[in-house]
């Protein structure tokens, strides 16, 4: 309802990859670095997804999932063409964006996130959570200067601590979770989550868990009918009901049973 035009950037693709961003600084330079963003994450991962490789594996080295590795190498890649961009166009100057990123494999879903735009998740009739904002708010609830009531009172909501393109290496928080049949995940912006009330949104989501996109929309609508200060950003992603949480391993184990039969 206040901004003049929008510095938010959003991708979803049916293979389970969910992409937002909510860019930052110059005249028109946050929408260049969250479209950079979106379109940088989403050209690496998008091919593994569709090739129906499993994802799911996890590396021996690091630890980590090859969805979780695929997140950091593209999120890297994200922060490397935002910031060059950046230093090479004096108009894009110290523009940045945050992001978060979902993807659904097997039967876990790795989430990525830089930034103050979130990942709940709605799980039977718990509304969760998954990610922890980087904000000078949040660490300052943290250190025990304000509690999570005074919070939602303060100025310095918009101030966050950590953003992709600002720096030349800027290290993402990834997690990893198992899927559950009629799991809802949101993601969104700031824009929501500063206008309206977390109880607000868990209300709508639960309330509307069958029509995914009505939910949206009344989340927008809600954002915009209490200020909309910002830009308002939202996915919604939800597992469906006939999901079977051993799905994966289920294929592993019947793949390894054929082989042997042979």
């Amino acid at each position: 309802m206040v901004r003049p035009h929008n510095e938010d950037a959003v991708f979803v693709h049916d293979a389970g990859l969910a992409v937002l961003a909510d860019g930052m600084g110059g005249y028109n330079a946050g929408e260049v670095a969250s479209g950079i963003a979106v379109k940088l994450i989403t050209e690496g991962l998008l091919p593994e997804l569709v090739s129906g490789r499993d994802l799911s594996k996890v590396d021996v080295h690091s630890g980590l999932t090859h969805a979780a590795m695929l997140l950091q190498q593209q999120i890297a890649a994200a922060n490397k063409g935002i910031y060059e961009a950046a230093q090479s166009r004096p108009e894009c100057a110290g523009m940045g964006t945050t992001v978060v990123a979902a993807v659904f494999h097997g039967n876990r879903v790795s989430i990525a996130h830089i930034g103050d735009s979130r990942c709940y998740r709605l799980r039977g009739g718990k509304f969760e959570q998954l990610t922890r904002d980087h904000s000078l708010l949040q660490e300052q609830i943290d250190s025990g200067q304000i509690t999570p009531d005074q919070a939602r009172f303060s100025l310095n909501k918009n101030l966050v601590t950590r953003a992709l393109g600002i720096e030349a290496i800027v290290p993402a928080d990834i997690s990893e979770y198992r899927i559950e049949p009629d799991d809802i995940y949101l993601l969104c912006s700031d824009g929501l989550t500063d206008m309206v009330d977390t109880d607000v949104v868990h209300g709508v989501v639960d309330d509307q868990r069958k029509a995914l996109e009505s939910a949206a929309a009344s989340l927008v609508e809600l954002a915009n009918q209490n200020g909309g200060r910002d830009n308002i950003s939202v996915i919604l992603a939800r597992v469906p009901a006939d999901f079977l949480p051993n799905t994966a391993w289920a294929q592993r184990f019947l793949a390894k049973k054929r082989k042997t039969e042979q």
